[in-house]
This record gives C-alpha cells, sequence and structure tokens, in this order.
C-alpha cells in the first residue's frame, strides 16, 4: 500500500549554509510523519551525510553561471534545463504537498519546475542579501523566511522572520548566564571561518598584547587560524605570555561561546544565529569579499541593537581592536548590555517557524496564495 503521507521537497546545494538548514527542517518534518525527499547535484551530495537514512536523495542535474570559463557558461542553461524537466516529471508523479528552497545554483530545478506546476513552495535565506538564485524566486514564491532580519528584498516582496536553525549543541547553551567582566580570568574567543582568517591571526594577537596589563594579564584566548598560520600565531602569544589554544577547527564552539566574555568573528549567517542563542557581545569583521557584501547585512541587526561592534576590513587594525576590546572589556555593565541585547535577537525556535510555515502552505486553502501576483 502506498505511503499517503504528504511529501515534503526540499531543494538545496552548494554549501553547508544551505545545507545545514536544510537538514534541521528535513528532521523537524520526519519526526511529525512527512516524507521527505532532498533535491541536490553532484556538489551538494557531499553534505547530505548529516541527513536522516530516511531523507530520499535526488540528484538533479544543475549549473551555474559564475563558473569560470565560456564553455561552462555557455553549458549551464542546458544543464538548468535537463535538471528542471527532470524535476517537473517527479513531481507530477508524485505531487509533493510543499517544496521549500535553500538557495545554491542546485536548487534551481525543483524551484522551478514548482512554479511551473503551481505547487505551495517558499524559499529560506540565511543572509541578510538574498543570494542570486532566492532572488529570482522571491517574487515566485508563497513565502520567503529570513534567517537574518533585516533582510534586503527585492521591491514588493514581504519576508517571515524564522531565524537560521542552530545545530543541538547550540541549543543546550541557549541564553548561558553570562558572566560580565571583571578582575578574573577572561574568555576571549576568535573564530574566522576558512575564508579570509588569515587577516585576524595577523591583527587579533597584537591587539590582544597591546591591552593595558591590569586587564590582559586576565586574558585566556581561543582562537581558529588557518594551518599554515598555528605556529606564528602561537609563537605570538607566547612570546607576550599570553594563554592560548589555537587550533584550525574547535569541536566545541558551543561551549566556549557560552563561557566567552567576548567574541571576535566574521559574520557568517550561521554564526550570528549561535552568537543570538547563546548571548554574547561580540567584535564583527564582515568577510569583503563575500558575494554582494552580505555579511556586513548579517551583521547590521546587531550593530543597531548596540549588541555587537562592526570593524569592517579596511578599519581592522590593530590599534582600533585593542581600543574596542579595552572599552567592552573594561565596562563590565556595557558587556552585559551586549549580551542581553545579542540574546534579545535570537531565535532557538528557527526550525519550529519553519514547521509552521510548511505546514501551513500544506492545507488547500493556502495553496492559492501570492499566484494572483504572478
Amino acid at each position: 500500500m502506498a505511503d499517503r503521507s504528504p511529501l515534503l521537497i526540499i531543494a538545496a546545494g552548494g554549501t553547508g549554509g544551505h545545507m545545514f538548514p536544510a537538514q534541521a527542517l528535513a528532521e523537524a518534518m520526519l519526526a511529525r510523519g512527512w516524507r521527505v525527499r532532498l533535491t541536490t547535484d553532484a556538489r551538494g551530495a557531499r553534505y547530505v551525510g548529516g541527513f536522516p537514512s530516511a531523507v530520499e536523495i535526488v540528484q538533479l542535474k544543475s549549473g551555474t553561471f559564475a563558473r569560470k570559463g565560456v564553455l561552462g557558461k555557455l553549458l549551464a542553461p542546458f544543464a538548468i534545463g535537463a535538471g528542471v524537466i527532470s524535476a517537473v516529471a517527479q513531481m507530477i508523479a508524485q505531487r509533493p504537498a510543499v517544496v521549500v528552497g535553500f538557495g545554491g545554483y542546485p536548487s534551481i530545478p525543483a524551484m522551478a519546475a514548482a512554479w511551473l506546476l503551481r505547487l505551495p513552495r517558499m524559499i529560506h535565506e540565511q543572509n541578510g542579501v538574498l543570494g542570486r538564485v532566492n532572488r529570482v524566486f522571491a517574487p515566485r514564491v508563497n513565502a520567503v523566511a529570513c534567517g537574518t532580519w533585516p533582510t534586503d528584498l527585492p521591491k514588493g516582496v514581504e519576508g517571515i522572520h524564522t531565524g537560521n536553525p542552530v545545530r543541538a549543541s547550540v541549543l543546550l547553551r541557549a541564553g548561558a548566564p553570562y558572566i560580565q567582566p571583571g578582575d578574573y580570568p577572561m574568555s576571549v574567543l576568535i573564530i574566522g571561518g576558512s575564508q579570509g582568517a588569515r587577516i585576524l591571526a595577523d591583527v587579533v594577537p597584537p591587539a590582544i598584547a597591546a591591552l593595558p596589563m591590569p586587564l590582559r594579564h586576565n586574558i585566556r584566548v581561543s582562537q581558529q587560524a588557518r594551518p599554515e598560520d598555528i605556529d606564528r600565531v602561537t609563537a605570538l602569544y607566547a612570546a607576550e605570555a599570553i594563554p592560548a589554544e589555537i587550533a584550525p577547527f574547535f569541536n566545541d564552539i558551543p561551549t566556549r561561546m557560552s563561557e566567552a566574555q567576548i567574541v571576535i568573528t566574521r559574520a557568517g549567517a550561521s554564526t550570528i544565529a549561535d552568537l543570538t542563542v547563546i548571548g554574547r557581545p561580540a567584535i564583527l569583521v564582515p568577510f569583503a569579499a563575500a558575494t554582494g557584501d552580505h555579511q556586513t547585512a548579517n551583521a547590521a541587526g546587531l550593530v543597531q541593537q548596540g549588541a555587537a561592534a562592526l570593524l569592517p576590513e579596511r578599519s581592522f587594525e590593530v590599534d582600533a581592536l585593542s581600543q574596542l576590546l579595552e572599552g567592552i572589556l573594561s565596562d563590565p555593565p556595557k558587556a552585559l548590555a551586549m549580551a542581553r541585547a545579542t540574546l534579545a535577537q535570537g531565535r532557538p525556535d528557527a526550525t519550529d517557524r519553519l514547521v509552521e510555515l510548511v505546514e501551513g502552505l500544506a492545507k488547500p486553502a493556502k495553496y492559492a496564495v501570492s499566484e494572483a501576483k504572478e
């Protein structure tokens, strides 16, 4: 007998930033008795290892115009077209209740097919600026869920602030009590991601070393650094007798973040989500080369609320960072206010909000929403 449970198709791929929120939604919908199918391409398939085994993985052809070379650009439309035709055939054969896109070029075939067949559909955007694919589909879906708020949306498109789903290990630390700075050991966490982290390795150690000694002698550092930078960063801290743990990656970021008095970090969407769920003051250094400068947009909400300080790369220098650090760590009430402001921006229930949107779209009365606009 055929399974009559409603089918959710999730379209995502390209990067972990697209796939991790997709995984959170897949897990939640399976728990509610839905069937879940993930459509992606070969590139996105690298990230499916964490998805539950009950999720059906379907690879569809897609393509990107961002690929270098004339041939790659010429072939992209044909790859996308083949993927759309395949997706349409599959959706006709087994009509999904809802289709959700998380961005990235691998999501194009399923989202285009859902639009052509007028199926209930929505997108989720992780960053404060819509990615190229999500920007195309934003006016053509029934709902736009925004992980970061505010989000720069096309004219006439309204977004719903759901937040970005976070890992279970982050939720375990949600709202952990903040120990404000004082005359005792204080933790500074520096996380930079894999792209452009060299500037943090160059600037942060001398900036901490430049702090007034009464403040500096209490500092304990945890810093992520690229493998090629670890030895020199370790040596910089050792020369100044500053206790520091340096590694390419920490497996216990939620614990370290919850124990930190301040965090110095890039402004990726997932990092912002972790910060706001746990609630910690931060100095944000947006990655200048990010597409559409979306990391600056990601930081905007926290900066506007006084929850974080912003240091653009062009201003990210030793003296500027040292002064900012001193201003926060030597003013406990200010640091506490920043922590509380950060926590107020959090959406620990982001996955539940996405589930609510999906189930709302699945109701027959919702099917015609926004169709008149098309």
